[in-house]
């Protein structure tokens, strides 16, 4: 397979963190990548020139603010003529911040679920004639409280379970043409935001497996979906078995 054969992959907000490992991963398995991002411009394209060191032309950036609904059309266009096919959407990028009830805002309201659910919906419509045509595969990056509640979290948890439910829909309405999963990350990277100690302890207490994720975790399960031509409407939770529930034995 040439470069210009080789299969592409959009992630959307994919300069840091999981994202960026994803990215990292589908370029060793041969995909030319986009990696787009919001305000993490010196990132993407640091990771970008990288991999386009180890592999010419293989790489490309795409910067989009996705709770503008102007930008996401913006964003589909741009995709496309960077490589000029898309094989893979990840809707990966994604708002996460408390919001206690009494604090809640139609502004916190509107920028959950735009990163979260308008985003990956309008994009997912947007890009789906190009899937079809490379009979593609789309996978949303959900979260195990899209099931569980987190405490003072209820919008983001509201926009996980849309985007969950987004998930299994599509995958229904798009096949057998494109193919549509889900990621559902446990503890893999702690939030931006510092933590206590303490808060640290409470969580991994819930993870049977006793220990933090790691972002290879989800990366190899996104190459998975990405190559299971027989699994569609699925959740895959990775999280430790944290959602079976109840806490480690002491």
């Amino acid at each position: 397979m040439t470069n210009s054969d080789a299969p592409v992959a959009l992630v959307t907000g994919s300069a840091l963190r999981l994202g960026r490992q994803m990215i990292i991963s589908l370029h060793q398995q041969g995909y030319r990548v986009i990696i787009h991002y919001h305000r993490s411009a010196a990132a993407a394209e640091e990771l970008a020139a990288k991999l386009n060191q180890l592999t010419a032309n293989s790489a490309a950036t795409v910067q989009a603010n996705l709770t503008d609904d102007v930008a996401i059309t913006t964003l589909a266009a741009n995709t496309l003529a960077c490589f000029g096919r898309l094989d893979l959407l990840i809707n990966n990028a994604s708002s996460f911040y408390p919001t206690p009830l009494a604090a809640a805002t139609l502004d916190t309201w509107q920028d959950l679920f735009g990163s979260n659910v308008k985003a990956p919906y309008f994009l997912s419509q947007a890009l789906a004639p190009e899937l079809a045509k490379r009979q593609g595969c789309i996978i949303n990056m959900v979260d195990i409280h899209a099931e569980r509640p987190l405490a003072d979290h209820s919008i983001y948890c509201m926009a996980k379970a849309a985007l969950q439910m987004m998930t299994k829909a599509l995958a229904r309405e798009l096949a057998p043409a494109v193919r549509v999963n889900g990621i559902a990350p446990g503890a893999i990277l702690w939030p931006s935001q510092d933590l206590p100690e303490s808060d640290k302890a409470a969580v991994l207490a819930q993870v049977p497996m006793q220990r933090l994720g790691n972002p290879t975790d989800i990366a190899n399960t996104m190459l998975f979906l990405a190559q299971a031509p027989y699994v569609t409407g699925q959740i895959v939770a990775v999280d430790g078995g944290r959602s079976l529930g109840g806490a480690n034995k002491a």
